[in-house]
């Protein structure tokens, strides 16, 4: 019975719950209201068991309805993923490959898949643009980078694929003259209020009203992470900056890692992830290459 179920009936479920009404999915799938109870009731009897309780004016999930719409919704995107991913696959080499970096990637990472881009791919041009925050996404989703290299942000876009990536360790620091890095023991939040803490800022509106990160109410906000780090050195404020790219400063003292109370030793480990419309997936350049940022360590 089950193998009879169709992505169909499956699609016109999801439409019926997301319109609210058999009508409104209707009036949104383009097809007549008694097709569209006809697929749903069909899917009823399929898997025999009743989605919506019809007794009133609008038909309501069931309570077996609410746990199988996430199962639906699960299935007719990973069809949609695969689909996607076929057409890329199916597609020619890009004219060119356009990606945008966020700036905790270790660059050193990006240039040797470059490097090797250049080796794999001659006749490609490699567009590069290296953002932060919520930049990151903005080019992917005007089109003019074809894919994103992006950190954890609450504001993924239904209409993206993401792809994990190696992670990356962020770590709180300060100068070695700076008050903090002479604290004693892990430093309460009552005390990282007294000092001047440098934020990254987000030069899009993608997470406007959103405090990344941010444990004081004094801060001094800057949109390029080497102008960051180079506060930092100067004792201007303490922040958090991505491991690798202060290792060497810790190592010969010039930066001091900072213990924070609520924050794991180590520091926190930031996800990474390779975007793209799924409507619009990578041709065989664009595969190639998160492929090949997939081999990075973390770091």
């Amino acid at each position: 019975m089950l193998d009879g179920v169709s992505l169909d009936q499956l699609r016109t479920f999801i439409a019926s719950v997301d319109e609210g009404s058999f009508s409104a999915a209707a009036r949104k799938l383009g097809r007549a209201q008694s097709v569209v109870s006809d697929l749903v009731s069909g899917l009823e009897a399929q898997i025999g068991v009743q989605l919506f309780d019809r007794s009133g004016r609008y038909p309501k999930l069931t309570p077996a309805g609410v746990v199988l719409i996430a199962d639906a919704r699960g299935i007719v995107d990973g069809v949609d993923f695969m689909k996607a991913r076929a057409k890329g696959m199916a597609s020619g080499l890009e004219a060119q490959l356009s990606v945008v970096v966020d700036v905790f990637v270790p660059i050193e990472a990006v240039t040797a898949a470059a490097k090797e881009f250049q080796e794999h791919f001659p006749r490609t041009p490699l567009q590069l643009f290296v953002e932060a925050l919520g930049s990151v996404y903005q080019p992917v989703l005007a089109g003019t980078a074809s894919l994103g290299v992006v950190g954890p942000l609450p504001i993924m876009p239904a209409s993206f694929t993401a792809e994990r990536l190696p992670s990356i360790a962020l770590i709180m620091v300060a100068a070695r003259d700076h008050p903090l890095a002479s604290f004693k023991g892990s430093i309460p939040k009552s005390e990282l209020a007294k000092h001047v803490q440098l934020v990254l800022t987000d030069r899009s509106n993608l997470s406007a009203g959103r405090e990344i990160g941010v444990m004081s109410p004094s801060t001094w906000r800057l949109a390029d992470l080497f102008a960051k780090h180079a506060f930092l050195l100067n004792g201007l404020g303490w922040g958090g900056m991505p491991l690798h790219s202060v290792q060497g400063d810790i190592g010969e003292g010039r930066l001091v890692e900072l213990s924070i109370e609520d924050v794991p030793a180590g520091g926190l480990i930031l996800p990474m992830s390779a975007v793209y419309p799924t409507s619009a997936p990578p041709g065989p350049a664009g595969r190639w290459f998160i492929e090949r940022l997939k081999q990075c360590p973390a770091r």
